[in-house]
């Protein structure tokens, strides 16, 4: 449950400093170079937010830290993040998206069972993440995947594909599609909801 009062947390310099493992005087040299977002205390010391140091980090590839992470968790986000599970298993669809609900606040999630109505609701909602089953009626999740990551009006969602399909080299192609996770089925709740998570604070 995110609280309503507590304050948000801001980096010193020195804070971004050490969590992005350079000295004191490189993160002042990003900050006045505008690379890094800043504002400045009355006190005329930089302060950093949470959001504007992952982007940062996420621009240069890095990894974002536990700290930082958490940081990102405590914070209230007015913007509803969305994402769409696809899968022609009503049942599973809708057990993914009843413990997701229960997990997360804030995200609208929608639901298609077959790959056309996936793209007419994909192109319409734009949603951030995909929940995506391989085998489906229409076109299938190889082409879905493809598409999605090949064409900007998608803006690049963040794919986590899922399959009974028991082929040795599914994950290759996927992974070559541009897919960012790789399950297989029975699906474990807890790895689906560890991958939110981790979508879900970028």
């Amino acid at each position: 449950m995110a609280s309503k009062s507590k304050k948000s947390k801001v980096f010193s310099a020195l804070e971004v400093a050490n969590i992005c493992g350079v000295v004191n005087q490189t993160a002042i040299n990003w900050i006045k170079a505008g690379h890094l977002k800043a504002y400045t205390t009355p006190g005329g010391q930089f302060r950093v937010t949470p959001e504007d140091l992952a982007e940062f980090m996420k621009s240069r590839g890095s990894e974002i830290p536990e700290v930082l992470v958490d940081a990102l968790k405590e914070i209230k986000t007015p913007k509803t993040k969305s994402m769409i599970i696809v899968d022609d298993d009503k049942g599973l669809n809708s057990v993914i998206k009843m413990y997701l609900e229960k997990n997360f606040e804030g995200i609208k999630i929608f639901q298609a069972y077959d790959g056309f109505e996936a793209g007419t609701l994909m192109a319409k909602e734009k949603p951030g993440l995909v929940i995506l089953d391989l085998d489906l009626p229409g076109i299938d999740g190889f082409s879905l995947c493809k598409k999605l990551k090949s064409d900007s009006m998608f803006e690049n969602p963040y794919i986590v594909v899922v399959t009974a399909l028991k082929d040795s080299d599914i994950s290759d192609r996927v992974t070559d599609l541009g897919c960012n996770y790789f399950l297989t089925k029975p699906l474990s709740m807890e790895k689906i909801g560890a991958i939110v998570n981790q979508w879900y604070t970028m």
